[in-house]
């Protein structure tokens, strides 16, 4: 997994790329984290290079919407679709999250 983070006006952009499973959802979660811990609450997580991620990738994801649900935060996906989309849609994610087509409309809808 490749995990990149830049700050924008309104969000900060988080790009996962490869896998997001067992051995690299904890680098997600640290990762994220930190940046929650130096005070951002508004992301966009793309993942238009992500090939796979398993549920332990998924639950990464779920404890950073809780901590940003816990600071007023939010986060919406960008560039869901494949392998990754079907295992959103299969495990209900996709209608717990707020995904878009793009960086640039996830980054319009952040308040």
């Amino acid at each position: 997994m490749d995990f990149q983070a830049i700050k924008e006006a309104n969000a900060t952009i988080v790009t996962v790329t490869g896998r997001l499973d067992a051995v690299t959802a904890p680098e997600y979660e640290k990762a994220v984290n930190e940046l929650i811990s130096g005070g951002e609450i508004a992301f966009v997580i793309d993942f238009n290079g992500l090939d796979y991620i398993s549920s332990a990738g998924l639950r990464g994801l779920l404890v950073t919407a809780k901590q940003l649900k816990g600071k007023d935060g939010q986060v919406r996906f960008a560039n869901v679709k494949g392998t990754v989309k079907e295992v959103f849609d299969i495990s209900g994610f996709g209608s717990i999250f707020q995904m878009d087509d793009s960086v640039a409309a996830a980054l319009a809808k952040i308040a």
